[in-house]
């Protein structure tokens, strides 16, 4: 048993290894939620019901705007033998249509964010040894709002208001729309590397409340810290088994909708009910009867790791 179970470790520890797991999960207006598992977009009713929104696009991240429009991409690799890449942005309307907003490029994206504000300007980040946040206007008009020098700039998030969010390795910045720069938080993934993941990756999807507390999910070490607009930090959620996070979104209640990854590359979304978020384990338990999961199926390894005897799941 020892031996299929060393097996199967080594087996699914380097598949999530190799991936490069996305970060899209948003909520619109109605409770609909949208998220992505690199193949389609994912949208999954507040009644349950579960549909593919966006078929056969591979985007990491997700945006959604004051009308509930969601924005995406889509980037492929051309095979080692041209060893290039390529992409295209679309719209996926509220009314269920889907535009291209750029169309199908060589490269990678660099002027194009999925940053959005409540005035409908876009940002992104130009990295580089001076890195330049870019923003672009809904009349076109694009601007450098600042610049600076960072080690390795990873994930972000805006704000309605237009403050910007991100990572820098293991530290966590804001940038406000005069253009100043604020250290918020300081090794936040606890300067341990966690089931072999390169460290520039534990640092991964961030997310904000409606009091502008920033959430950042610590994908190696299977937690979710909240970051206060005063710096401090505490952990308020966690992954079990063979799951790890990588992104999330507050419903109107406050419930933690959490993206997470598995070590076969598997999806799904967890829903955490804002009583049970706070600074203890409140997901180990033998049951689990307030937390719903939708998306792939439970995998044994997990469980028992876990030490999970019961898991009340609805899959969809």
């Amino acid at each position: 048993m020892k031996q299929i179970l060393l097996l199967t470790c080594s087996v699914l520890i380097p598949a999530l290894l190799e991936a490069h797991p996305g970060t899209g999960i948003v909520i619109d207006s109605k409770g609909n939620i949208y998220y992505t598992d690199l193949r389609q977009v994912w949208k999954v009713e507040p009644s349950g019901r579960k549909t593919v929104a966006v078929p056969g696009v591979h985007t990491h991240e997700l945006a959604i705007d004051k009308d509930d429009n969601i924005y995406g991409e889509h980037l492929w690799y051309n095979g080692e033998r041209l060893n290039t890449w390529g992409h295209y942005v679309w719209k996926l309307h509220s009314s269920g249509t889907v535009e291209r907003l750029k169309e199908p490029t060589p490269g990678f994206l660099e002027d194009y964010g999925f940053l959005r504000d409540s005035l409908g300007n876009v940002y992104w980040i130009h990295r580089f040894t001076t890195s330049r946040f870019m923003k672009r206007t809904p009349g076109g008009a694009v601007s450098t709002i600042a610049s600076g020098k960072f080690s390795d700039i990873r994930w972000s998030y805006c704000t309605r208001a237009g403050v910007i969010y991100f990572v820098d390795l293991h530290k966590l910045y804001r940038l406000d729309q005069h253009g100043r720069f604020t250290l918020l938080a300081e090794n936040l993934d606890d300067g341990r590397p966690g089931l072999g993941f390169s460290r520039r990756h534990n640092v991964y999807g961030i997310w904000a409340d409606e009091n502008e507390n920033i959430y950042v999910a610590i994908l190696s070490q299977k937690k979710v810290k909240r970051v206060t607009p005063e710096g401090k930090v505490e952990v308020i959620a966690y992954s079990k088994g063979v799951w790890s996070p990588t992104g999330g979104a507050f419903d109107k209640k406050g419930n933690l909708w959490l993206l997470e990854n598995s070590a076969t590359n598997q999806v799904r979304i967890r829903q955490i009910a804002a009583k049970d978020l706070g600074p203890k384990p409140n997901l180990v338990r033998t049951s689990l009867g307030n937390t719903v999961i939708i998306g792939g199926a439970a995998v044994l390894l997990g469980l028992v790791a876990a030490g999970i005897r019961k898991l009340s799941v609805i899959s969809l």
